[in-house]
């Protein structure tokens, strides 16, 4: 398929890569994958079944025999696991509070990133993905890979504005800081790799991130 188009784009939370990979996606005409919503989905089903988050083997368990089914239309976003819909519930303080008893684990993330490279290519025109290993793991060799980074300060407050005040100052730095710093342990998702295109949103608009990988991705392509 010498016209697909691929678009990879990571970085931490806050960054705006879910905000611009969607409208990339739009504007491109391409399919769009969270690749952190199937993170969140494995959440619910392990809080679901009881595990323990601790329990490491019984999370990995979940992982392995979650039913995930999720949206790949930008503009009609929706996740259910095990039959069950969990669009809404999958943003909730308590889902975010455990996401990383699933995306620390070597073994849940293998099983993950294999599903994941599987709905990047499901759309014979292409896909925009974004996450924190979606450059260097689940699609290196995508024609177009991008890391955005944005300060600390930013982050957060772009972080809050979408949660809408639902959490704490407390909750929304265990959200974005503390997580990022959970997921780092297996993922360098804040220094771009060979090939990977870096850009750092803390000063512009979501309009201006946009053209600028709309940008690059015609010029790659």
């Amino acid at each position: 398929m010498p016209h697909r188009q691929v678009i990879a784009i990571d970085g931490p939370s806050g960054s705006g890569k879910s905000s611009t990979a969607r409208a990339v996606a739009r504007a491109l005409g391409l399919s769009y994958l969270d690749t952190g919503a199937m993170y969140r989905a494995v959440a619910v089903a392990f809080l679901d079944a009881g595990v323990d988050p601790s329990d490491v083997e019984q999370v990995i368990a979940a992982t392995t025999g979650a039913d995930i089914d999720i949206s790949l239309d930008p503009d009609d976003r929706w996740v259910r696991v095990n039959g069950r819909d969990v669009t809404d519930e999958i943003r909730e303080p308590r889902v975010a509070q455990h996401v990383s008893a699933v995306s620390t684990v070597p073994e849940c993330r293998a099983d993950l990133v294999r599903r994941q490279r599987i709905l990047m290519d499901r759309d014979p025109r292409g896909c925009v993905a974004e996450g924190r290993d979606v450059t260097t793991v689940i699609y290196p060799d995508a024609p177009v890979r991008i890391l955005l980074t944005a300060s600390p300060q930013a982050r957060l407050e772009r972080r809050g504005g979408e949660l809408g005040g639902r959490v704490s100052g407390e909750q929304l730095r265990d959200q974005v800081l503390r997580r990022d710093a959970d997921d780092s342990t297996l993922v360098d998702f804040t220094h771009a790799a060979d090939g990977v295109h870096l850009l750092d949103t803390t000063h512009l608009s979501l309009d201006e991130v946009v053209l600028a990988v709309v940008a690059l991705a015609k010029e790659i392509s």
